[in-house]
């Protein structure tokens, strides 16, 4: 590990970039990725990702440098607490920020073996965009496809949503919808469209599904659902509910993830 640097004005160019990353919910203009908490820290080192800076509050130095101190090259930059919070991200910051190399990936990384590729059209909230990665490397989904008009994965909110998830799990984001849907029909993968059970509309159950095959599932925006492009080449699944007619987006992603993980399991 480096010798440990200070910084004290919110000038520094170093903080301006963390700064507009967050705010615009994207990469720093050096392409690393914002990973607050010291969680999330603890992941990015876990998978093996590259860890370029940690910056750190004062009052929790010590235990920053712990957990990079056999690492080489990695920076530690340490801040006056004030100063690191007004650049958080958070309302209560744990006092550490690190900036993590992305993995890259490759579109057929998310086709390997039998898929099961989840697809986020349109999402916005980034809250339940990191918990759907969480819930898609927990039940063994090959992949996530974030199109165009999804809130990005390198937002740090969704970053710690997923909890080290989006370190893991490969994703492609910014795709076309026109161009995921091309991809998926050519890997051969049967569409499955999230929608609520409203009364009168011929939907698919949960029950009558078989995702032991090759299959995506695709979860829309909060508000419109899922996008035309998709929803035409998709079989509509509703999840049964008693007294509500739809459900969180996350939560219906994990029901739909689980349900595809039992199926698989009793698989021959």
């Amino acid at each position: 590990m480096a010798k440990a640097e200070t910084i004290t004005s919110a000038a520094n160019p170093l903080l301006k970039d963390v700064r507009r990353a967050i705010a615009r919910g994207a990469l720093t203009d050096q392409g690393w990725s914002v990973a607050e908490t010291f969680h999330l820290l603890e992941e990015a080192l876990r998978s093996d990702c590259e860890v370029m800076t940690v910056l750190a509050a004062e009052s929790v130095r010590s235990a920053a440098e712990a957990h990079v101190r056999r690492l080489a090259g990695v920076k530690v930059v340490v801040l006056p607490d004030a100063l690191l919070q007004s650049v958080s991200g958070t309302e209560n910051s744990q006092g550490v920020m690190a900036l993590v190399k992305p993995p890259v990936w490759k579109l057929e990384q998310l086709f390997r073996g039998c898929p099961l590729v989840v697809v986020l059209d349109g999402l916005q909230d980034p809250g339940n965009a990191g918990a759907i990665a969480r819930a898609a490397e927990a039940f063994g989904a090959t992949g996530i496809l974030f199109l165009k008009g999804t809130v990005s994965p390198y937002n740090p909110k969704t970053l710690r949503a997923s909890a080290g998830s989006l370190y893991r799990i490969p994703f492609l984001h910014g795709v076309d919808p026109a161009l995921a849907r091309a991809a998926l029909r050519q890997n051969k993968v049967e569409l499955y469209a999230g929608v609520p059970a409203r009364a009168g509309a011929v939907v698919r159950s949960l029950a009558d599904a078989d995702f032991s095959g090759r299959c995506g599932l695709v979860i829309g925006n909060e508000a419109r659902g899922v996008g035309a492009e998709l929803r035409s080449a998709a079989l509509d699944i509703s999840i049964p509910t008693v007294g509500v007619e739809s459900l969180n987006a996350a939560v219906a992603a994990g029901i739909l993830l689980y349900e595809a993980r039992r199926q698989r399991a009793l698989r021959p």
